[in-house]
């Protein structure tokens, strides 16, 4: 190939390489705690923090009978009562304190870490994904008449519920209220309907008789503390979560990335619904009318720990209230995984929370490849082939095959560029105290013999969607979690550990080898020897694959198994390629094109100009 399509080349893989690193998890870095103002700034406008609860709502055993809070409500400590729900996918625990979620068990999900108890408690082994030694979860907060800010979270609730467990299972349903009785008419009651097939559950907010308790004409549904981190790298995890919603047509993100540092951001207008998540689970908050959420407010924290780092996200949703005697809103909650198609089965654009990466701007072309083509296609294969390690070889054959026309034509027009190397060099030779010339000559002989130039870059250029996109699905697919392949591949969505140093490499903080990751780099090197030709590009034969696989080292073994056997499958090729044409020769066309190409006339103008100049010079 010639200088021009060799740094074309190298700049194209220099930009995929760069975004790969840039996605990769940061180190944790240790800095200090500090809180933003308690105000943020929004649009035009100064929204409030969200209300958090005062220490006497906070610690109702500071009296030892009851606690006055304001004129209208009072603390009286009962005793909690548990009631537990399970469903065909869900093991619930919710609380008379607050009327409130205490636990939410993923019965088809398992913990990292494996659990030996001698009660054999089977769901103590299973992803939960409250955090509910921090306090409340889904709540109402609102201002009183009286100017004082309640929380319901320490409040406590009633309930209709006969017994401590239920057991709902496939088309069935079944719905428990909580109610907080204030007075004769007034309360507030928290209808919960469970379904036996399902990750959501139904939710009415009902309120009789408040509209001379509650100020300000509203309330707020309010989400506290965040999920549970249930992977055993937390930076991982910590990487891949965040809060977001459904806003306005379009999925908005909400990132707390600096350690120590809180983030505030509010969204005025219809909400589709609002979620926080980590990299394979999410809690979504979805209102049935979404016009009757004015506002949407976000809080979210990273913070470095002795057991790794965390994010917390608090969400809070602005209801209106009407001043009515009674008004009843209504909200689906779920709990459960980050899976597109069974987010998709709810019709609320929930499967936007799957993000499928981008790069430069280009989420409009990668997501839509991932969407609708290489996750069906994925799911489709795995329908007949239960293991996914084999999944993902035959997927990387077939996206080979796809790609087989440009990767052809881009190995033969690299083949062709290095069989026109010699007579670029004579032009080189002849025309070296005239760069201007040397182009114009050689954009003549491209023409001549009907070679692009960028005929070898063009067909990488365009597979690069694919890449990425590929890239995203296999870093996030739920599907790959705690999935094994063979041999020593026991988890796809983790790297494959082969070794353990007892030190960090210095400098790139590398402690495990993971074995795909270096039968990757092995490949690489291999498919680099064989094309690069060049004695000057030696170099990058050596080079492009050690930072590849230092960089794919924390990757997941899911991913770096299929760029392994997408590099086979290119090596099958290029010697095929290469073999099949050895005895390629430069032909002129018959009729070479008389219209001037784009780079042809690029070089004229740039011939022209140097012309002129040298006249100027005269």
């Amino acid at each position: 190939m010639d200088k021009q399509t060799t740094i074309a080349f190298i700049l194209i893989g220099a930009v995929f390489v760069l975004w790969l690193y840039l996605s990769t998890p940061e180190p944790v870095k240790q800095v200090p705690s500090k809180q933003d103002s308690s105000l943020v700034k929004k649009e035009n406008k100064i929204i409030p923090p969200v209300i958090e609860e005062t220490d006497s709502v906070n610690n109702p055993g500071q009296q030892s009978d009851s606690l006055k809070f304001g004129k209208y409500f009072t603390i009286q400590p009962k005793q909690e009562k548990i009631i537990t729900i399970e469903s065909d996918d869900l093991l619930l625990e919710f609380s008379t304190k607050g009327g409130n979620l205490r636990k939410a068990y993923l019965k088809k999900f398992n913990n990292w870490y494996s659990i030996k108890d001698s009660s054999s408690d089977i769901y103590k082994t299973k992803v939960q994904l409250i955090n509910y030694t921090r306090g409340g979860t889904y709540d109402l907060a609102f201002v009183s008449a009286d100017g004082k800010v309640i929380n319901t979270s320490s409040l406590d609730f009633s309930t209709d519920a006969d017994k401590s467990y239920y057991r709902v299972s496939g088309k069935d349903s079944l719905q428990i209220n909580f109610q907080l009785n204030l007075s004769s008419g007034k309360f507030i009651n928290k209808k919960f309907t469970f379904y036996g097939d399902k990750y959501n559950i139904g939710n009415d907010i009902e309120l009789s008789g408040m509209n001379s308790l509650i100020s300000n004409n509203s309330y707020d549904l309010v989400w506290s503390h965040g999920i549970n981190f249930v992977e055993e790298n937390s930076v991982d995890e910590a990487n891949q979560s965040n809060a977001s919603l459904y806003y306005g047509d379009e999925h908005v993100i909400v990132k707390a990335s600096d350690i120590g540092k809180q983030i505030e951001k509010g969204f005025n207008g219809k909400v589709e619904w609002a979620a926080i998540r980590d990299k394979y689970f999410t809690i979504i908050i979805v209102p049935q009318n979404p016009l009757e959420v004015e506002e949407a407010y976000f809080k979210g924290t990273r913070i470095s720990r002795e057991d790794g780092l965390k994010e917390y996200y608090d969400v809070r949703l602005t209801v209106p209230f009407r001043n009515n005697q009674y008004e009843k809103r209504s909200f689906n909650l779920y709990l459960g995984p980050v899976n597109y198609d069974i987010l998709k089965t709810y019709n609320s654009h929930m499967e936007k929370i799957v993000e499928f990466g981008s790069f430069f701007g280009l989420k409009f072309i990668i997501r839509p490849i991932a969407e609708y083509v290489l996750l069906p296609l994925f799911n489709f294969l795995h329908s007949f082939i239960p293991n996914y390690g084999f999944v993902i070889i035959l997927f990387s054959l077939i996206i080979k095959f796809v790609l087989y026309p440009l990767t052809k034509s881009s190995m033969q027009s690299m083949k062709k560029m290095q069989l026109l190397a010699p007579k670029i060099n004579e032009i080189k030779e002849k025309f070296k105290d005239d760069p201007t010339k040397v182009q114009k000559e050689t954009m003549n002989l491209y023409r001549i013999y009907g070679i692009n130039p960028a005929g070898g870059c063009l067909p990488l250029l365009l597979q690069m969607p694919i890449f990425i996109a590929m890239w995203g699905l296999f870093q996030v697919a739920v599907e790959l979690r705690q999935q094994p392949f063979m041999l020593w591949i026991h988890d796809l969505s983790r790297p494959d550990i082969v070794l353990a140093l007892p030190f960090k490499l210095p400098m790139i903080g590398i402690d495990k080898i993971s074995g795909l990751a270096v039968l990757m780099g092995i490949t690489t090197f291999v498919q680099q020897k064989m094309t690069v030709k060049d004695p000057k590009q030696q170099a990058m034969i050596y080079l492009m694959p050690i930072f590849l696989t230092l960089m794919f080292m924390s990757f997941p073994s899911g991913l770096n198994l299929y760029y392994f056997m997408f590099n086979l499958f290119s090596i099958v090729q290029q010697y095929y390629v290469n073999n099949k044409h050895d005895g390629m020769e430069l032909v002129p066309v018959a009729n070479p094109k008389k219209s001037k190409g784009f780079m042809q006339k690029i070089m004229e103008t740039a011939e022209q100009n140097a012309k002129a100049q040298q006249k100027r010079k005269k």
